[in-house]
């Protein structure tokens, strides 16, 4: 099992950044399998696949809304993977989740992710 800790949401302006951090516990933070996911949930809706990174590579992948502004990394020195927002604009602003699993089936489904945070609000005024 791995506990997840999410943090770095906050308010901030249109056009503006952020970095979320996930901060992992328990021992198979280094395994080549493991997946790393990021979703985020406005009120209202479902929850949207954001960008996955895959521990063997590293690999990522990215929804098309975030593709080219939004950036996921690892650092396996932490046991932490963040995401690194930018031009943020209202459309962006919703709770962040951090998952992980090992071997998901497929990256962008939360239902494949079997351990998550507790999720960080992001906030972003026009």
């Amino acid at each position: 099992q791995v506990q997840l800790v999410t943090s770095g949401g906050g308010l901030v302006q249109a056009g503006d950044s952020l970095r979320l951090s996930c901060a992992a516990s328990g021992r198979t933070f280094s395994s080549p399998f493991m997946v790393w996911g990021w979703f985020r949930q406005a009120p209202g809706t479902e929850r949207d696949f954001v960008a996955a990174i895959v521990n063997d590579g590293p690999r990522s992948l990215y929804a098309d809304s975030v593709k080219g502004r939004f950036t996921v990394s690892l650092d396996s020195a932490k046991s932490t993977v963040y995401l690194e927002m930018n031009r943020l604009n209202p459309e962006d602003a919703a709770v962040y989740y951090c998952a992980c699993s090992l071997l998901p089936r497929r990256l962008s489904d939360p239902n494949a992710y079997n351990n998550w945070g507790q999720g960080t609000q992001v906030t972003v005024s026009s």
